[in-house]
């Protein structure tokens, strides 16, 4: 991460730190009296299941690690599936399980939303249980725990494993689903799912866990930036703005030169304009909503627009005040690219701010790992 970038994570991560520091509290605001009892019944369980997935995102592969497992050395118990391997890109996860690998640690990328990415996560598992139970027959149970900090993707890997496990044992019978949700937190209680026949094999979703101790600043403005943390604890436009520093720091933007004014007469849904009939163009106006910025129009222009404020811009961004100015400069500039009324006065930086974490946070604006690799 670029020095300025890594400025404006301090920035975030200090002002939660002071945050909490005035409540006077014995523990961090997420650590809930929920999620001690959900520590708790993790630590009593673990040795009694036969494999252990440990559920880290692959943009934060070391800042999402799990402090129950901390103590724990890497074993054949215990797999390091680093999820949202899509949001990281091929090369960035591919770089952090081979570091995995050379520690010794089994781990692989997955993304929970293709099927062909937990075929190979449910292979793995299944070929680490036939090794640890040293047998040929198939005629025992085993169990797989999930576990992890909050929001990386727990429960959504639980049901894409029971689906794609459930399918591949050809087995009959209503499917189970956990709750997902883009807040972190979401699980209350341990639920189990069958991923696997002969041998039966069920994992546990678990409750996240987060350790109670406030982590250094830098490590606290990626857990917010990502979403393990909730965006309460610091105003959504400083969180935005770290992460133009760190968009405006990287190569990413660089991908939407097509998109550029310079480049094309316009653009819908990714298709030029010009490719489409009149008649075309304006069915698909009609279906525009302008308040969503998932649209791909809309994306496209924000895209666009990130691309031509940084590009034109002729300041040194290793300046920390030049890098601030570009950012006040792109949030001008994003206002109208969302949609978002002037008249909103003061909240509309707000509002802009929070379509754009929404935006990093799916994937829409580039592949990013936050970590650096030791």
């Amino acid at each position: 991460m670029a020095a300025t970038a890594t400025h404006f994570a301090r920035q975030v991560g200090t002002a939660v730190k002071e945050k909490i520091g005035r409540t006077k509290r014995a523990q961090a605001p997420w650590y809930t009296s929920l999620m001690a009892a959900a520590s708790r019944a993790l630590v009593e369980r673990l040795p009694l299941v036969d494999l252990i997935v440990e559920v880290r995102d692959a943009r934060i592969p070391l800042s999402s690690e799990c402090e129950l497992l901390r103590n724990n050395l890497c074993s054949s118990r215990q797999i390091i599936a680093l999820n949202k391997a899509d949001l990281a890109g091929r090369s960035g996860s591919q770089a952090w399980t081979d570091y995995f690998r050379r520690t010794n640690c089994i781990s692989c990328g997955v993304d929970a939303h293709n099927k062909e990415s937990i075929k190979e996560l449910l292979g793995l598992i299944q070929r680490q249980v036939r090794e640890l139970r040293g047998t040929s027959h198939a005629n025992y149970t085993a169990t797989v725990m999930l576990i992890g900090i909050p929001n990386v993707g727990k429960s959504a890997l639980a049901n894409s494993l029971h689906q794609v496990g459930r399918i591949s044992a050809a087995e009959k019978g209503k499917l189970r689903h956990a709750t997902v949700s883009p807040e972190p937190g979401e699980t209350k209680d341990i639920k189990s799912f069958k991923i696997g026949s002969h041998p039966n094999i069920f994992v546990l979703d678990t409750p996240s866990v987060l350790s109670p101790d406030v982590p250094d600043v830098e490590v606290l403005s990626k857990l917010i930036l990502t979403g393990t943390i909730g965006d309460c604890l610091v105003s959504r436009k400083e969180i935005a703005e770290y992460f133009l520093a760190i968009l405006n720091s990287s190569e990413e933007y660089k991908k939407w030169v097509k998109l550029s004014s310079d480049n094309t007469v316009g653009i819908y849904h990714g298709i030029p304009k010009g490719c489409l009939t009149f008649s075309e163009f304006e069915g698909k106006k009609k279906k525009q909503i302008p308040t969503d910025h998932t649209q791909d129009d809309i994306v496209c222009h924000v895209r666009r627009t990130l691309f031509e404020t940084v590009s034109s811009f002729d300041g040194n961004i290793s300046y920390e005040d030049e890098m601030g100015a570009l950012i006040a400069r792109q949030f001008a500039a994003l206002q109208e690219a969302f949609h978002v009324s002037a008249e909103c006065g003061e909240d509309a930086h707000v509002k802009v701010a929070g379509k754009l974490l929404n935006l990093f946070r799916t994937g829409r604006l580039g592949h990013y790992v936050l970590d650096h690799l030791p």
